[in-house]
């Protein structure tokens, strides 16, 4: 539990520096481009840098290509998420274009870190259950080889 905390705890850290990161990068092309392809762009870019923050820092996990390739899918729903704010929060509530992006990426902050965290680590498909029973699941799924 001790460990978990402390990857929340490195989560949060990378995802501040990451949403910095985010915000810098479509300020600096948002004159250039339409707010949405500056926010599309700038988002890729903050993806890769949050790779490699997550499996170094906050999962203390070896990069792979194969986690490099699946990464991108765990951040859909937070671009979903963040892309869907976005436009809620800019044309439907009149958001300045300047803030909303950094609105939408703090309220993705939770899933992102469930989906990073299965992907990152294997064997993180579930949370850990609170069942009183807890020690029974292990010595079962020991004793059983045909559990895949």
């Amino acid at each position: 539990m001790k460990s978990q905390l402390g990857q929340i705890l490195r989560f949060g850290l990378v995802g501040g520096v990451n949403t910095g990161t985010f915000f810098v990068l479509y300020l600096l092309l948002h004159p250039h481009m339409p707010y949405f392809a500056a926010y599309t762009l700038a988002f890729v870019l903050a993806m890769v840098g949050s790779f490699f923050m997550n499996t170094y820092f906050t999962y203390r996990t070896k990069p792979t290509w194969k986690k490099f390739l699946l990464f991108p899918l765990t951040n859909i729903t937070n671009y979903v998420i963040q892309s869907v704010g976005l436009l809620l929060l800019v044309d439907w509530a009149g958001m300045n274009e300047k803030i909303a992006p950094l609105v939408a990426a703090v309220i993705a902050i939770p899933f992102t870190y469930v989906i990073s965290r299965r992907i990152l680590i294997p064997g993180t498909d579930a949370a850990p259950a609170a069942d009183p029973a807890g020690p029974e699941p292990q010595r079962s799924s020991t004793s059983s080889a045909s559990t895949v």
